[in-house]
């Protein structure tokens, strides 16, 4: 009677021992697991981050680029030898830059980059005036061609058109305002024509450059 109570309590105690044993297996087992999908979060979240980091690096970089290429563009213009004899107009080739950013990219940075180049041409080849008369015409002309772009029933010559009349027009009326006489809204039929010369001419170039750029993103 003793050896078998003996015997009992032996395999009673064997069996706690490896449910003891499998208990901490199926622990360390899991344990295991959970540390594996900690680091498997942690490799996501880096590479989201690192792809966030990279893709804000790009956009800056073609920012700065469409920068130093919107004030090489202005320098050209000082250069040109020939001139209106009409204040107010211009070739406004950087314009040109501007209807493609406000394409590749969006209206903001479009903006930002208007904004950017002005001042610093401005400071670099003309003055204060011409940064006030430019700061006019360059914001109006992109929020209306942000506008007619966002409509979507207009092509690119078209609001670029736009965006050099609506140039003319901002700058017109910076005049009047500096001036205080009306008056100088005799030059508007004037303005008017070469706003839609030369915004037809950087609209067919602007046309043509999307085509070649295609599916091409910027930043």
């Amino acid at each position: 009677m003793g050896l078998q109570m003996q015997k009992i309590y032996e395999g009673t105690e064997r069996k706690n021992r490896e449910s003891r044993t499998e208990g901490k297996t199926a622990k360390t087992g899991q344990g295991k697991e959970n540390r594996q999908e900690r680091k498997r979060a942690e490799r996501s979240g880096m590479r989201g981050k690192s792809g966030k980091d990279g893709a804000l690096k790009n956009r800056a970089a073609y920012f700065g680029v469409f920068t130093a290429l919107a004030l090489i563009f202005s320098y050209i213009e000082t250069l040109i030898p020939f001139s209106f004899r009409v204040p107010g107009i211009k070739l406004g080739i950087t314009n040109l830059l501007i209807v493609i950013f406000l394409y590749k990219r969006n209206a903001g940075e479009a903006l930002l980059l208007s904004v950017v180049r002005i001042i610093l041409s401005g400071f670099l080849f003309g003055n204060l005036f011409s940064i006030l008369y430019s700061l006019a015409g360059g914001v109006l002309s992109l929020f209306v061609m942000a506008l007619l772009k966002r409509t979507g029933t207009f092509s690119v010559v078209g609001v670029s058109v736009a965006g050099g009349i609506s140039h003319n027009t901002g700058q017109l009326l910076v005049a009047m305002a500096v001036l205080k006489t009306w008056r100088t809204g005799y030059y508007f039929p004037v303005l008017l024509v070469a706003g839609t010369a030369t915004g037809l001419l950087i609209g067919i170039v602007a046309r043509e450059v999307l085509k070649r750029l295609g599916k091409v993103e910027i930043g």
